[in-house]
C-alpha cells in the first residue's frame, strides 16, 4: 500500500489523533512510515488493537534517544511515538511516590519533583532527552548505580498496554507490596517487546542537602594501587554513590587531566560528606592528586558525562565516521581490567575511545569513533578480552547497517526459551519491536 493511502486510511480509523508521514532523518533504522502521536492511554490501546488485528508491525519510541539500541528492521508500519503522552498522573509527596506518564522526560519529571525537594533515584544518559517510559523499558542506569540501584530497584508499579489493546497493571502505588508475582520485572529492561509502558509508579528519596565529587587522578602504570584504592573505599564505612573509573581521553574531556580518574561522589547531610571527604584524602596514593567539585563545577561535570554517548536524536546522514556505544558487565574490580583495554584500543584500531565503570557494580559504558572496519574490530576484541572475565557486552547504540552485521546481544543465553515462550503469549503476531530484544525478538 503507498504510504500516502495508508496515511489516510489511518485518519479515518483514528479522526482525533495526531500523525503524520514518516521522514528518514538518519541511519539508525526502527523509523516507521507513519508517525503516531496518542495523547491518552485509550488512543495507544486502540492503535495497538487495530495493528494486531491488521498485520502490522510498530515500533515504540519516546523521544528517540534509543533509536540505535536494538532492531535489524530499517522501517515499521507505524512508529507509535510517546512524546506528547506526558505528565504526572499522581504524587503521594507524604508516601514519597509518583506515578507518572511514559512520554515525560526524566529532566522534566526530576524538575517538578525537586518543588518538593524529591527526586527519583535514577541517573540515565541524556536527562533532557529521555523519557521515563524509555529509561524503564531498557532499564537505563548511570554512575549513581552504586548508591541508587537500577530502574528495577525505584520501579513499585507500572501500567502496561498487550499489542491487543489489553491494559493490565503490575505491582501497586505503595512501597510495601509484596502480593503476587513481581511483574514489574517482566518489562523494564524488555526493550517494548512484551507491550506499551503508558503509566510508570515510581519510589523517591530526598534531594540530599549536600553533594560533591572528589575526583582523584593516578600516575600512568599504577593499576595495582588503583585497586587498593577502590577496595579500601568498598571495604570502609564510606558510603559513596558512585565510583566511577575514567579512562584518560575522557578525564582530560571532562576534567582537563589525561589520566586515569576516580571520580567518588557523596551525597548526605553537611557534616557526613566532610567526614567521608578527609578519609578519602587520608587513604589517597601519596602520587595521586585530588580535586573536589561543588555545586555548578559539580553539576557541568554530571551533565557532560551523561551526554558523552551517541544517541538517536543528534545522529545524521551526513556523518561520516561510525559511533558506537557499549555495556559491559563484569565482576566489579574487572571495570579496571575492562576501562584499560579500551583504552589500549585507541592505538591499536585508530579509534577515539570514551570509558568508564563503576568499580562498585560492575557495569561500564565504552564509547567508540572511528571507522567501520576499525569500530566491529574492536567491538570483537572486547567481547573476547571480557569472555575471559565472565561478563558480557551489548551494543547500547550503533548504526543499522552494523547491528544487522553484528548480534548485539552477544552469546544467546540458556534460558532463550523463556523469553521467546513469553513473547510468543503476549504478541503472537509479533506486532511490537519486532527483532528489538534478545535472541532477534
Amino acid at each position: 500500500m503507498i504510504v500516502k493511502d495508508y496515511l489516510s486510511e489511518l485518519r479515518t480509523a483514528f479522526p482525533n489523533v495526531e500523525m503524520e508521514q514518516g521522514q528518514v532523518t538518519c541511519d539508525l533504522g526502527n523509523n516507521g512510515h507513519i508517525h503516531v502521536y496518542p495523547k491518552s492511554e485509550e488512543e495507544i490501546a486502540a492503535v495497538l488493537k487495530y495493528a494486531n488485528e491488521q498485520g502490522k508491525k510498530i515500533v515504540v519510541q519516546g523521544k528517540g534517544t534509543k533509536k540505535g539500541f536494538g532492531g535489524e528492521k530499517e522501517t515499521a508500519d507505524i512508529l507509535l511515538s510517546l512524546s506528547k503522552y506526558k505528565g504526572i498522573v499522581e504524587h503521594g509527596v507524604g508516601d514519597m511516590t509518583v506515578t507518572v506518564k511514559a512520554g515525560t522526560s526524566f529532566q522534566e519529571l526530576q524538575e517538578l519533583l525537586r518543588k518538593h525537594n524529591q527526586k527519583v533515584s535514577l541517573d540515565p544518559s541524556w536527562p533532557q532527552y529521555a523519557t521515563i517510559g524509555g529509561v524503564i523499558a531498557s532499564n537505563d542506569s548511570g554512575p549513581k548505580r552504586l548508591g541508587y540501584g537500577s530502574a528495577r530497584d525505584v520501579v513499585i508499579g507500572l501500567r502496561v498496554v498487550y499489542p491487543d489493546g489489553t491494559i493490565i497493571r503490575t505491582g501497586g502505588k505503595v512501597v510495601k507490596n509484596v502480593a503476587g508475582y513481581d511483574m514489574n520485572k517482566l518489562f523494564i529492561g524488555s526493550m517494548g517487546t512484551l507491550g506499551v509502558i503508558t503509566e510508570i509508579t515510581l519510589k523517591l528519596r530526598p534531594v540530599p542537602k549536600t553533594e560533591r565529587v572528589v575526583l582523584i587522578s593516578f600516575q600512568e602504570g599504577s593499576f595495582e594501587d588503583i585497586q587498593a584504592f577502590a577496595v579500601r573505599i568498598l571495604d570502609s564505612m564510606m558510603e559513596p554513590v558512585s565510583l566511577e573509573f575514567l579512562n584518560p581521553s575522557l578525564a582530560e574531556r571532562l576534567i582537563g587531566k589525561e589520566q586515569f580518574s576516580l571520580a567518588i561522589s557523596f551525597e548526605d547531610v553537611e557534616s557526613s560528606v566532610d567526614y567521608q571527604e578527609e578519609m578519602v584524602r587520608k587513604i589517597k596514593p601519596d602520587q595521586a592528586s585530588l580535586r573536589i567539585l561543588h555545586n555548578e563545577e559539580l553539576q557541568t561535570f554530571w551533565k557532560q558525562l551523561y551526554c558523552i554517548s551517541p544517541n538517536g536524536i543528534e545522529d545524521d546522514l551526513e556523518q561520516k565516521e561510525t559511533e558506537a556505544s557499549l555495556k559491559v558487565g563484569v565482576k566489579n574490580l574487572d571495570v579496571l581490567q575492562v576501562i584499560k583495554d579500551s583504552h589500549m584500543l585507541q592505538d591499536s584500531h585508530n579509534l577515539v575511545v570514551s570509558a568508564h565503570g563503576g568499580l562498585g557494580h560492575g557495569i561500564a559504558q565504552i564509547n567508540l569513533k572511528g571507522t567501520r572496519h576499525d569500530v566491529v574490530s574492536a567491538i570483537t576484541h572486547l567481547r573476547q578480552a571480557v569472555n575471559q572475565l565472565n561478563g558480557y557486552v551489548i551494543v547500547k547504540h550503533s548504526p543499522l547497517s552494523l547491528r544487522q552485521e553484528i548480534n548485539v546481544w552477544g552469546d544467546t543465553p540458556a534460558y532463550l526459551f523463556l523469553i521467546e515462550g513469553i513473547k510468543s503469549k503476549i504478541d503472537p503476531n509479533r506486532v511490537l519491536n519486532e527483532k528489538r530484544f534478545l535472541g532477534g525478538i
